[in-house]
C-alpha cells in the first residue's frame, strides 16, 4: 500500500485497537493469477511475540482452497472514509479523501475440527456478551453445531508485515483542519460525522 510520510502509522497498540474495532475485513489471495477476496469477520489474537488472524468461510467458497497454497495472503481492515471538499480550506487546492486503512500479509493455515470450535466460541463470546439475550456456544445444540461445522472451514494466519495509513489532514494547517472537523459534521454521510469524531478526538 502507497503510504506518504505523513499518513503512516507504525504504533502496534493503534493498530491493534484499530482492528479490534473494524474487524470485518477483506481476504485476498490469488487463483491462478487471479486475485480473488472475501468479506468476513476476523479475530486478531496474540500469541507470545507474533500475530495472527483467524476466522472462517463457508466449505461452498472456492477460496479457501487458496489459503495454503498462496505464499502470501492479504487482508485488508477499512475504516471510516470521507470525501474532503477544497472549498473548506483557507486557499484554493483540490479536493481529496481522507480514509483509515490496515494491511496485513502473512502466510495462512488451515485449522482443525477443534481449533474451528475455540475460534467460533471466541468469536462469539465478542459480539454476543453484551447483548440482553446472549447466544454462546455451550446455549446452541450439538446438533445444530454438529451440521454447521460441516459448512465451514476455519484458517489462521501468521502475520509477517503490517502497513497502516491513517490519511486524516494531518498535513493542513490548524485553522483547515478545524474546518474540515466543522464541515464533516454537517455532510449526511454516516462516515463523514465518524470521521469529524476520529479526527476531533486526534487532536486531544
Amino acid at each position: 500500500m502507497y503510504i506518504p510520510k505523513y499518513f503512516k502509522v507504525t504504533n502496534v497498540d493503534e493498530i491493534w485497537e484499530f482492528v479490534q474495532t473494524n474487524s470485518f475485513g477483506t481476504i485476498v489471495t490469488t487463483d491462478q493469477g487471479k486475485p480473488i477476496a472475501t468479506h468476513l469477520p476476523l479475530e486478531l489474537i496474540k500469541e507470545d511475540d507474533d500475530y495472527y488472524i483467524t476466522g472462517h468461510m463457508a466449505y461452498g467458497n472456492p477460496q479457501w482452497r487458496t489459503l495454503e497454497t498462496c505464499e502470501k495472503v492479504l487482508v485488508i481492515y477499512q475504516g471510516p472514509h470521507s470525501y474532503i471538499s477544497s472549498s473548506w480550506y483557507g486557499h484554493e487546492n483540490v479536493p481529496t479523501w481522507n480514509y483509515q486503512a490496515v494491511h496485513m500479509y502473512g502466510k495462512a493455515a488451515i485449522l482443525d475440527s477443534e481449533e474451528v470450535k475455540q475460534e467460533l466460541i471466541k468469536m462469539l463470546e465478542k459480539y454476543e456478551k453484551h447483548r440482553k439475550n446472549p447466544v454462546f456456544w455451550d446455549t446452541l445444540s450439538p446438533s445444530l453445531l454438529e451440521n454447521q461445522l460441516k459448512g465451514i472451514v476455519g484458517f489462521k494466519i501468521k502475520v509477517g508485515e503490517i502497513q497502516a495509513a491513517y490519511k486524516l489532514s494531518q498535513n493542513r494547517n490548524e485553522a483547515d483542519y478545524d474546518n474540515i472537523i466543522d464541515k464533516l459534521k454537517y455532510e449526511r454521510s454516516p462516515n463523514s460525522k465518524q470521521m469529524a469524531e476520529l479526527m476531533e478526538k486526534r487532536m486531544k
